[in-house]
């Protein structure tokens, strides 16, 4: 039997840039669930507060990029009497195997919640082996 687990809320991480940004602002390593079937890994991501037009997912030599940009002026002039979530842009990265059908990737976003499906490659598929 599996002991109980407590749930928490999980603090956001603050990615150190490797690169010099244009624009001084701070970017975060968005929370991932990664969840797999026979037939898919599905990958669902917070993006508070992010539009649809500011989200980029590219692929690139077996690297899935994922951005969100959050949109400033919506906080100009806020003086918060109290504030948990930290406002930023996110991105996060993952390498990508053989084992994903690339061109079939799917991506969704409903209430600050990305979901991205990358479907198996046929190769990669469980499949049942005859007995003779």
């Amino acid at each position: 039997m599996v002991a109980p687990q407590e749930l928490a809320v999980q603090p956001k991480k603050e990615l150190t840039p490797k690169e010099e940004k244009t624009v001084p602002a701070r970017y975060y390593v968005p929370n991932t669930d990664i969840h797999e079937t026979d037939e898919a890994l599905t990958l669902v991501m917070e993006m508070p507060g992010v539009e649809k037009k500011n989200i980029d997912v590219k692929l690139e030599s077996d690297v899935l990029r994922i951005e969100g940009r959050i949109d400033f002026s919506k906080y100009e002039g806020l003086d918060p009497v109290y504030a948990e979530y930290n406002v930023g842009h996110f991105t996060r990265t993952f390498a990508l195997s053989n084992k994903i059908d690339q061109d079939r990737i799917q991506a969704d976003l409903q209430d600050g919640i990305l979901t991205l499906t990358l479907p198996k490659a046929k190769q990669a598929l469980p499949r049942q082996i005859p007995i003779n």
